[in-house]
């Protein structure tokens, strides 16, 4: 059972770790001067207003936009048996092949007495008798 959960739960790593390998996601920060203002994943970042100006009057605006992609890996490496050198493959098979001749099961054993109900007993004997082992 402890195999089993251990198991179970190092999959899930080794599955987790996969994904949030190939995630590629951006994080967007708004900064009014040299304060920061909103930061944002997957959506855009809150303005703080300042940036809405008057099409009559252009002037610079003290807020700025900074965007951080962070690129996850898109290509994945498959590797078939055929890839591994003959080292590799001798190891990999012999590996393999001791680790499931761990796991025979050994044949059944039958058990000939295990139906058997004993008499019921309405003396006890060896205290009627006073006969006693020593």
């Amino acid at each position: 059972m402890k195999i089993s959960i251990l198991n179970k739960s190092l999959s899930f790593l080794m599955a987790f770790v996969v994904f949030f390998s190939t995630l590629s996601f951006t994080i967007e920060s708004h900064y009014c001067g040299s304060s920061l203002v909103d930061t944002a994943i997957f959506t855009k970042a809150k303005v703080c207003g300042e940036d809405i100006v008057d099409t009559t009057i252009i002037q610079k605006s003290c807020c700025k936009n900074e965007v951080n992609i962070i690129v996850g890996q898109d290509e994945l490496k498959l590797n078939n048996f055929d890839d591994l050198d003959a080292q590799q493959q001798l190891f990999l098979t012999s590996y393999i092949y001791s680790y499931v001749s761990l796991f025979v099961s050994l044949p059944k054993q039958v058990v000939p007495h295990k139906e058997y109900v004993p008499p019921n007993l309405y003396f006890d004997i060896q205290i009627l008798d006073e006969t006693f082992l020593i």
